[in-house]
């Protein structure tokens, strides 16, 4: 990790207001869509939404999930979904402090949600990060993020070599393989960009 949880969160909460606006280029638009398509949760599906920020995945499966739960390391970006669910009156998504490694759940979690985080992680945290999310057990884990399908290109959007630390896809992969899932899909949003999918290796 190039910068520490403390200074990515204070980052994020400065930029908490905006970010949405910021944010949403269409290639982010892009990978929330097929992250909340690839999740399909059920009725009684209780999903974790790790990096949840001002709550996009979270809002997009809330219709479908019995419950959602967001977790994010800025106070900013918190308090920026949780006034969003105020405001659209969404009583199935709760959003709290949390983190890749130390998600603090209570509960039996069925899908795993990320979208735009995990690339702030090193190699091995996000090995760690992925280890445990799957001792949560879920049957299915959607990654959106910045990731690389040929060589790391700091002229395209979404890396910046000063704060991100994006792996290839295949690390990634392989990070899932070695805790028993299997990637069930892939999908290239752009040559930096993508969505990964993984449900147990049974």
């Amino acid at each position: 990790m190039k910068k520490s949880l403390d200074e990515h969160a204070e980052r994020f909460s400065d930029s908490a207001a905006d970010y949405d606006e910021q944010q949403y280029s269409p290639e982010y638009r892009a990978a929330a869509d097929l992250v909340v398509a690839h999740a399909d949760p059920e009725a009684a599906d209780t999903v974790l939404d790790l990096g949840t920020g001002t709550g996009a995945i979270a809002f997009g499966v809330a219709d479908d999930a019995g419950r959602v739960i967001g977790r994010d390391i800025s106070d900013g970006m918190l308090e920026e979904a949780r006034t969003k669910a105020a405001d659209r009156g969404v009583e199935t998504v709760e959003f709290g402090a949390g983190r890749f490694r130390a998600p603090a759940v209570d509960a039996d979690i069925d899908i795993v949600t990320s979208n735009f985080a995990m690339h702030h992680l090193g190699d091995e945290e996000k090995r760690e990060a992925i280890s445990a999310i799957a001792a949560l057990e879920p049957r299915r884990i959607v990654l959106g993020d910045v990731m690389f399908f040929g060589a790391p290109n700091p002229d395209e959007p979404f890396y910046n070599p000063e704060v991100d630390d994006p792996a290839t896809a295949g690390v990634l992969a392989d990070a899932f393989t070695d805790e028993g899932y299997a990637i069930t899909a892939v999908e290239m949003v752009a040559e930096q960009v993508g969505v990964l999918v993984a449900e147990p290796n049974r």
